[in-house]
């Protein structure tokens, strides 16, 4: 298979490198972190409210279970983050934007989830639009018949005014090569 939904991004800060994980810390170290980068307010992590990591890690354990029921072999407790396909918009997130290239083979199959666009919206009680992804997280065969469905979502709202699914999120339950 070859194209885009082959490839998976990780978008991050350049000065503070890949694959930092909020939620491998513990909670206090994580609202340290956290409040730290609210203090630099240039990057779009500095917009994130109170409860962010707390909702963030109830997330993660639904995630992580539905997961599981879909016969998903997490080899970690909470995921890594990656998107499938380029998004230009993530680079915006970032003061000095960077990214890592990985191909989706570069991981068991059974290590990946996918949701259709950012879990926060997926998961969201106040997205209320009745789209067949809402509260969904997909295999990598599954992701593959919603991307010929719909597309991707970074093709068709690149601005954001379709809704708030700007990307495909695939939580990354391995280290792999990271």
């Amino acid at each position: 298979m070859s194209g885009p939904a082959v490839y998976l991004y990780h978008y991050y800060e350049r000065s503070r490198g890949p694959f930092r994980n909020l939620s491998e810390l513990e909670p206090e170290e994580a609202s340290r972190v956290l409040e730290s980068i609210r203090q630099s307010g240039d990057v779009m992590a500095a917009q994130r409210t109170e409860g962010y990591m707390e909702r963030r890690r109830e997330l993660e354990a639904m995630a992580r279970s539905l997961f599981l029921a879909k016969g998903g072999k997490p080899q970690r407790t909470v995921p890594h983050y990656m998107v499938l396909g380029p998004c230009e918009w993530l680079s915006s997130w970032y003061k000095e934007p960077a990214f890592v290239r990985m191909h989706i083979s570069d991981f068991p199959p059974d290590t990946l989830s996918f949701t259709y666009g950012d879990m926060f919206p997926t998961f969201s009680p106040r997205v209320q639009d009745q789209r067949e992804y809402r509260g969904q997280l997909y295999t990598y065969t599954e992701i593959l018949q919603l991307i010929a469905k719909y597309g991707l979502p970074q093709e068709w709202n690149k601005d954001g005014t379709g809704g708030p699914e700007r990307y495909i999120e695939v939580q990354v339950w391995a280290d792999g090569r990271i």
